[in-house]
């Protein structure tokens, strides 16, 4: 029996806020967003936003069997710690959000997907 080698090349962590998924026939396209809000205190400069992300791609059989596990893993969580609920902060963002439609108030930059 021969000996294998193999080296594991980690990737670089990241904190999702967002995920867009999208699918053809063949994959599903799962886009991880990490949006960073900037400013630099030293110059009068509007603030800025930085955008990362990784994209996953997946067979669809694959995508189905993600799933599954998600939710039972999602199950587990709830059982142990309680029921996942929105954030009040989240909730309270989106209610000013849907106050500033409609007028000319600029509302805030938002990215809760």
């Amino acid at each position: 029996m021969a000996d294998v080698q193999m080296s594991v090349v980690d990737g670089e962590e990241m904190f999702a806020h967002e995920v867009t998924v999208n699918f053809t026939p063949l994959q599903f396209t799962l886009d991880f967003k990490s949006i960073t809000p900037r400013t630099d205190p030293r110059t009068k400069s509007k603030p800025s936003f930085v955008l990362r992300h990784k994209v996953i791609m997946l067979e669809p059989w694959h995508a189905k069997l993600v799933h599954q596990i998600l939710g039972n893993v999602l199950s587990k969580y709830e059982e142990e710690f309680g029921t996942i609920k929105k954030p009040k902060a989240i909730e309270k963002a989106e209610k000013k959000q849907k106050t500033t439609e409609g007028t000319d108030e600029t509302p805030a930059p938002t990215y809760f997907g």
